[in-house]
């Protein structure tokens, strides 16, 4: 039996008619149908020993029609956003990409073609309308969403996961359910995160800490069950404490708010006032030290001039006494009315009365 070969370097049909090389150069006209079953029956001929009888080429005429199809129906297209995946005999064997291929035509070989670009969600601890046939409105599913924090609180949290696929193969072969391994290990994980965090900053700043740990704790198990799925994101939609509890967590939020705003109001008053009462200090140092320095200064002066005094005095006593008597006597009498009266003269001196004179001068100049 042939091989198949007799097809190699052109058509089954022979070469257009003219002498043409087949190229599409030039108009040809259709072959003849006579000539096309003729040389189709002596085809049929070389590959089947005995099929010269006429009776039979209508019947191996139409199978080999039939097996022209059956090659031909192994041809397949992938499209952009899908891979394709080739089964033999229901089992695994490639993946390919996106194009025209070809497979082994049924029932040896058949393909699946998954959707790899779509971006599939996943809710988790609560379930959108759409899911619950509803029009409007969200349904809470609290076994699911509620959950033990580090600091042995309860808080609940919804959350969605986003996901696609990345491995056709290990997507249809490798898990029996997808969407629900998926949601069993986003579950996990967020409970595994829950549990190491504290209440406070799992309602406030870290959440966005806590969807990227998640992320990399699904994505760690997904790949461990070879599962073809890329985790995209985690979104967390909701974190309160439960609903039983949530009023009264809110007033302690509220406390806990005007505490953090008296705080920085106090803050602010202290670095006000701070600084100012440091200046006065700083001022009244200042002062103080020169008036130390004053004093010290006055006080070194009069030493000095005692001492000098004193070695004046040392040198020569009686005049020294003489001249410190009349210098006191006249800081003393200087501005007293005074009266001279000379023993030696016998009697009273005539008075000069110079502060009168000196007085009415001095009116008389300032008019």
């Amino acid at each position: 039996m042939s091989n198949g070969n007799d097809f190699k370097g052109g058509s089954p049909w022979g070469s257009p008619p003219g002498g043409g090389n087949g190229s599409g150069r030039g108009r040809q006209r259709p072959p003849n149908i006579d000539e096309v079953i003729e040389k189709i029956q002596k085809l049929i001929n070389k590959l089947i020993p005995g099929g010269k009888s006429g009776g039979s080429k209508p019947i191996i005429f139409g199978l080999i029609l039939l097996i022209v199809v059956w090659a031909f129906s192994g041809l397949y297209r992938v499209l952009p956003d899908e891979q394709g995946v080739v089964l033999r005999f229901g089992k695994f064997v490639s993946t390919t990409q996106p194009g025209l291929n070809y497979h082994i035509p049924y029932p040896v070989e058949s393909v699946l073609t998954p959707k790899v670009t779509k971006v599939n969600r996943i809710d988790i601890g609560f379930r959108s309308a759409s899911d619950s046939g509803r029009t409007s409105g969200v349904d809470d599913v609290s076994e699911e969403s509620l959950m033990l924090t580090g600091d042995e609180n309860i808080v609940n949290v919804d959350f969605s996961v986003f996901w696609l696929i990345k491995d056709a193969g290990k997507f249809l072969f490798k898990i029996q359910s997808p969407v629900e391994t998926v949601k069993a290990a986003a579950e996990t994980a967020m409970r595994e995160v829950i549990a190491k965090s504290n209440l406070q900053p799992i309602l406030t700043e870290q959440r966005s800490q806590i969807e990227i740990e998640v992320q990399d704790i699904i994505q760690s198990l997904l790949d461990e069950y070879e599962s073809g799925i890329q985790i995209t994101q985690v979104q967390t939609q909701k974190a309160d404490p439960p609903d039983q509890v949530i009023d009264a967590f809110r007033d302690v939020q509220a406390a806990r708010a005007d505490m953090v705003r008296s705080k920085n109001e106090a803050e602010a008053y202290a670095n006000d006032v701070i600084p100012r009462a440091r200046g006065d200090a700083q001022k009244i140092l200042q002062e103080a030290e020169a008036y130390k320095k004053q004093v010290v200064a006055a006080a070194e002066g009069e030493a000095s001039r005692f001492l000098a005094i004193y070695n004046e005095y040392a040198k020569a006593k009686q005049v020294t006494q003489e001249r410190m008597y009349l210098e006191t006597m006249e800081k003393v009498l200087a501005d007293i009315d005074k009266v001279i009266i000379d023993r030696k003269a016998g009697g009273v001196v005539p008075y000069l009365p110079l502060p009168e004179l000196s007085k009415k001068k001095k009116g008389s100049s300032t008019q």
